[in-house]
């Protein structure tokens, strides 16, 4: 089962574009499989979606024997809008996000906080990220594997990852909607905690 091209043909279909109007890096990790960083635009949106990660399920590292097949998988995606500052170093931190379920053992799921302990870009004040439902629809695999899903990857503060371990990740969201926090612009400021 090649897991990588289903989701790729899936992704080109939902984002109604072809391979030769996409952007790609690839960021490569000693003893994994090269994670792809996609960048498709659309209208004044930036789209970065990771692709490699759900090559195998997500599980608990502490199993002596992990399936090869059964488990959750998952993939990140990011939008930023378009024209709004240099995202340099961007696609190194998705892959580094994208690889921490191989490499940590970290299951990707709605409401994780997941920190890298540096600018997610050069010069961003972000440093972490909260994942969340993304628009993308669920990749259905030949059974017994389980779909892939995507997350939203949404930048946040040192100060807005703190306020998310004490009060949770609905608290924040509510903050940037009182606020009127763009999460997309990667300019923004923090919210006010």
């Amino acid at each position: 089962m090649e897991v990588v091209e289903q989701v790729r043909g899936e992704i080109f279909e939902h984002y109604g574009v072809d391979a030769a109007g996409v952007d790609s890096a690839s960021v490569t990790f000693l003893g994994l499989a090269p994670i792809e960083i996609l960048r498709i635009v659309r209208g004044d949106l930036v789209h970065y979606l990771t692709l490699g990660a759900s090559r195998q399920p997500m599980g608990d590292p502490s199993e002596l024997l992990a399936d090869p097949e059964r488990g959750p998988r998952g993939e990140l995606v990011l939008t930023l809008r378009f024209g709004a500052g240099s995202t340099t170093g961007l696609a190194k931190s998705l892959g580094v996000l994208a690889a921490a379920p191989a490499v940590e053992g970290v299951v990707l799921q709605p409401d994780a906080l997941l920190d890298v302990s540096e600018s997610l870009w050069h010069g961003a004040p972000f440093t972490a990220v909260l994942l969340g439902p993304s628009e993308l629809p669920e990749v259905v695999l030949p059974e017994p594997a389980d779909p892939v899903r995507y997350f939203a990857v949404t930048p946040v503060t040192a100060t807005e990852a703190a306020w998310v371990r004490v009060r949770g990740a609905d608290a924040l969201r509510e903050a940037w909607s009182e606020a009127g926090i763009d999460v997309h612009d990667p300019a923004r400021g923090a919210a006010s905690l």
